[in-house]
């Protein structure tokens, strides 16, 4: 008998029936199959190591209005911040001196801070750092704020699609923010020089197994350097807030579906799916995600930052929760990087 699995395994690629097979199947030993050879492809490509990435979230600040996000324009319940270049400096040397070598900046969508801080920040820690390794997501720019960020220094960014679907993203956005434009944000990206990474919320509300598949043939169609996907989780002051969180067994499948597809890219383990799953963090490295981003955000910003409710690991010291998942990763046998 063909498994799915196997088939994937080898080719990179099948049939949509197929893929809706590995992603509702009740069979266990389908499940486990489709996980070990993601593990293994994974330890083939990168060998047992888990990349290690400060995270730090540097504006909450957002001209969108996007309806299952925190901090989303109209949500007055948070207290809005900027980290100047000095505090992000100071996070991003606190990272480096406890042995992390790459940098993420994430943010809200805030162009004026982008060009009145970002650009000019990215540019000093390339300086600082030479060696490190400096991601962005910070949101839909103009082409020409792309180009200027890439020659400040930055390496990769992040933007993630959120569905393959116009009509589901029309059910998640406001009016005025489309797919194709999204879409476009990535062309542009791609031109500017950057490794580009994409990816979806699993689960978010309205969506369709059919949906699912989509998002896998479009990431399939942009080949991006990084997939970073996990689970909806509601935030209570958005219009979406009442709805359901997503499946985490679902989002550990389209790991290994996603890892055996893309066997070179990197795929964070997310916070999210670590906030609905009691180790998941690690269950998302055993089924094919490669990268896990401890937080480095300065305390008395970090709790502002609510993208959903109940995020791990955000009252925990930097160092604390860095010690923590350097253990997690030892205990299975994993070396970080």
């Amino acid at each position: 008998m063909t498994v799915p699995a196997d088939i994937l395994r080898a080719e990179q690629d099948l049939p949509d029936e197929g893929l809706r097979e590995l992603l509702t199947s009740g069979d266990p030993a389908l499940r486990e199959r489709l996980r070990a050879n993601a593990r293994e492809v994974q330890e083939a490509n990168f060998g047992r190591k888990v990349w290690l990435r400060a995270l730090i979230e540097w504006t909450n600040a957002c001209r969108n209005d996007c309806l299952y996000c925190g901090i989303r324009r109209s949500n007055g319940r948070i207290r809005r911040y900027t980290l100047t270049r000095e505090e992000i400096l100071s996070c991003c040397e606190r990272a480096w001196n406890l042995g992390l070598r790459s940098f993420v900046l994430q943010g809200g969508e805030n162009p004026a801070a982008v060009q009145n801080v970002l650009v000019g920040t990215v540019a000093e820690i390339r300086s600082a750092w030479p060696d490190a390794t400096i991601s962005l997501s910070v949101g839909e720019l103009p082409r020409e704020t792309y180009t200027l960020l890439k020659r400040s220094g930055a390496d990769r960014f992040l933007l993630r699609h959120e569905t393959a679907s116009p009509a589901h993203y029309a059910r998640l956005h406001p009016a005025g923010m489309t797919l194709e434009h999204r879409l476009q944000c990535l062309r542009d990206l791609r031109d500017a020089g950057f490794l580009i990474g994409m990816g979806m919320m699993v689960g978010s509300p309205f969506q369709t197994l059919d949906d699912l598949v989509r998002d896998i043939r479009l990431i399939q169609e942009f080949q991006p350097g990084m997939i970073g996907l996990g689970p909806f989780v509601p935030q209570k002051d958005t219009p979406l807030g009442g709805y359901p969180a997503g499946s985490t067994d679902l989002t550990l499948r389209l790991y290994s579906i996603l890892r055996l597809m893309h066997p070179k890219a990197y795929i964070p383990s997310t916070t999210a799916l670590s906030t609905l799953m009691d180790g998941g963090r690690m269950a998302g490295i055993l089924s094919g995600a490669n990268v896990i981003m401890p937080n480095f955000t300065p305390e008395p910003y970090r709790e502002n930052y609510t993208l959903y409710d109940g995020k791990s690991g955000s009252s925990v010291e930097s160092e604390q929760l860095l010690a923590r998942i350097r253990q997690e990763i030892t205990d299975i046998q994993y070396q970080y990087v």
